[in-house]
């Protein structure tokens, strides 16, 4: 998923277990209002209950009104089998339905539910080998079309089309039990039939069956590609324009470039759907404004501004005005997030672990979060794991506290000047921190040369093992709140291959990708903890990496707007399943 902040793009690759977030809503927006920390705690449901419809309702919450979404650009794609950015994901809540999702409890829990499922999936043998999912009977497409699951099934089967080939691949690829899922099963080419190992026993039950086990696939099957499709109504790379909707809003306009319109699904039934509200008439994306014309009209809430939010959030150039003006508390929205940086070290060039060691001591963590925009934007990260992912514990590898240790750097050193090429994108997006993190490590005996390289190039580049860099920055943000979307995209080193890598660190240690396999291979409920411990084990014992930050979100809504909702699970972006206008 694509970062908000200035890394290269990072893609990322538990069951009934906890998972912790610090995070602080305000105002109505929030569930009690005032600046409210919670820690926010994740489970899969177990009883059927939790994923019966209709959602509680909202305090205070009432029908009508439109809200209007503030964002820059066109959201990537609408597609369901091709939705993978945050704002895709969070925008996607209100047509479509997949298999699963989250609920945002009253207590500010997120709980993994059964969306269209009645259930978030029935591990038939308890070997995580063989999946059921029971459909809810009487859910319709906009049309009034009645969804079965076939439909759902057939939308998984299109996402095996490499025409619509940039969404997730989880499910894919473990159906297919092969990265290359296509030369498995071919889609175009088997259109009226379904890959291997998906089965239709019945109108309203879906079956996957897998050759290998695959505990979080309950959380896999909250991604968009196990939304329904109708097959009828499928237009290839042009259902992007108007997907069919399946949830409580239907795409009413689209103009490229200029606005999206969201309109109430009148054939939705509340009553089926524990996850979301249709409280709005309407939502609006006003297509256009950068974050300081979204900030602006936020902080003036004027001129429609007062239903708005801004899907950049805060502009970092007018933190210091919204964190000094005292009648903005109330429309805050803050959150702690999964989204890590990092300079990935490539450790097929450097392969001196003193060096690697040497880098991290030198770092000067709480400079380059001033660079940022200051701690609203991003607090000092020395983990792999974020800290909402289950089992995660803190720890500091090379304690040099959040302004860097210098001395520690030289020592390791030992007065060598090693020279490195980092590589930056030729944008311009990173410049500031790039040129902290070539002043911190120049301060140790470092020579950086920083490389530009166009952003059409560089993202493909890093991730071919061959690439000319000693450095580069990079993010990641989890699908689902565990180490197995973390550790093993990005440091199994039996993964890599000639392009096309997540381990873009290139370490291929054997006791690693054997632990890997290892854990994977364990209960999902037992994972947690050995997914920390071997965080630490990587980083103390071949730091193959620089973790930076963990990024936060940082909103402004207008004054009359209720129950929106930032998420620990999709990147800290604003979540509207409980959002009103407030009827005054």
């Amino acid at each position: 998923m694509r970062s908000k902040l200035v890394a290269v793009v990072g893609t990322a690759a538990i069951l009934a277990a906890a998972l912790t977030a610090c995070t602080k809503n305000t105002g109505d927006s929030a569930n009690n209002g005032g600046n409210v920390k919670t820690e926010q705690v994740g489970a899969i449901a177990t009883d059927p209950k939790d994923s019966l419809g209709p959602a509680a309702p909202i305090q205070g919450a009432s029908k009508g009104g439109t809200i209007t979404l503030y964002r820059q650009f066109d959201i990537a794609h609408l597609d369901p089998a091709r939705i993978y950015t945050f704002a895709g994901l969070t925008v996607g809540q209100l047509f479509l339905r997949p298999l699963t999702n989250w609920k945002v409890n009253a207590d500010g829990t997120e709980t993994l539910v059964g969306d269209t499922a009645t259930v978030p999936g029935i591990d038939v043998n308890k070997d995580c080998k063989t999946w059921k999912f029971p459909i809810k009977q009487g859910l319709k497409f906009e049309d009034g079309s009645p969804i079965t699951a076939h439909d759902i099934a057939y939308g998984i089967a299109r996402s095996f089309d490499l025409d619509l080939n940039s969404g997730p691949l989880y499910i894919q690829q473990w159906l297919a039990n092969a990265d290359a899922f296509d030369k498995v099963w071919d889609f175009k080419a088997n259109k009226t039939s379904l890959p291997p190992g998906l089965t239709v026993p019945d109108d309203y039950t879906l079956q996957m069956q897998f050759q290998q086990p695959h505990c979080d696939l309950p959380f896999a099957a909250s991604l968009p590609e196990t939304a329904p499709v109708p097959s009828a109504k499928d237009t290839g790379v042009d259902y992007d324009k108007h997907p069919v909707a399946s949830g409580p809003y239907k795409i009413a306009s689209y103009t490229v470039g200029q606005s999206l319109n969201f309109d109430r699904n009148p054939n939705y039934d509340p009553n089926t759907d524990a996850v979301r509200h249709n409280y709005p008439d309407s939502y609006v994306v006003n297509i256009g404004k950068d974050a300081v014309a979204q900030t602006n009209l936020l902080i003036s809430d004027t001129n429609g501004a007062d239903t708005a939010i801004g899907l950049s959030g805060v502009d970092a150039s007018l933190i210091n005005k919204v964190e000094g003006d005292a009648s903005l508390a109330s429309r805050k929205l803050e959150i702690a997030t999964a989204d890590t940086e990092r300079i990935d070290i490539n450790n097929n060039r450097v392969t001196d672990l003193s060096v690697r060691q040497a880098l991290n001591y030198a770092i000067d963590r709480q400079d380059l979060i001033k660079v940022l925009g200051g701690p609203t934007q991003a607090t000092p990260a020395t983990t792999l794991l974020p800290k909402q992912a289950l089992g995660y514990e803190g720890y500091d590898a090379y304690p040099a506290g959040d302004t860097g240790n210098i001395d520690k750097a030289k020592e390791l050193l030992a007065g060598k000047h090693p020279n490195l090429v980092f590589a930056i994108n030729a944008d311009g997006s990173g410049d500031d921190v790039a040129a902290q993190i070539k002043n911190n490590l120049e301060k140790a005996g470092f020579v950086i040369t920083l490389r530009k390289v166009s952003a059409d190039s560089i993202g493909a580049e890093q991730k071919k093992p061959t690439n000319q860099w000693d450095m580069y920055l990079n993010d990641w943000s989890y699908d689902w709140p565990s180490g197995s979307s973390v550790i093993p995209p990005l440091y199994d080193g039996s993964t890599i291959k000639s392009a096309n890598n997540t381990n873009e660190c290139y370490l291929n240690a054997p006791d690693v990708n054997s632990e890997i396999k290892r854990i994977l291979a364990l209960p999902a409920a037992q994972q947690g903890p050995e997914w920390s411990k071997l965080d630490k084990l990587i980083m103390t014992k071949y730091a193959p990496v620089v973790p930076l930050w963990y990024s936060n979100g940082y909103y402004l809504v207008g004054s009359k707007i209720g129950g929106i909702t930032l998420s620990s699970v999709f990147g800290g972006f604003p979540l509207y399943n409980n959002a009103y206008v407030k009827q005054v």
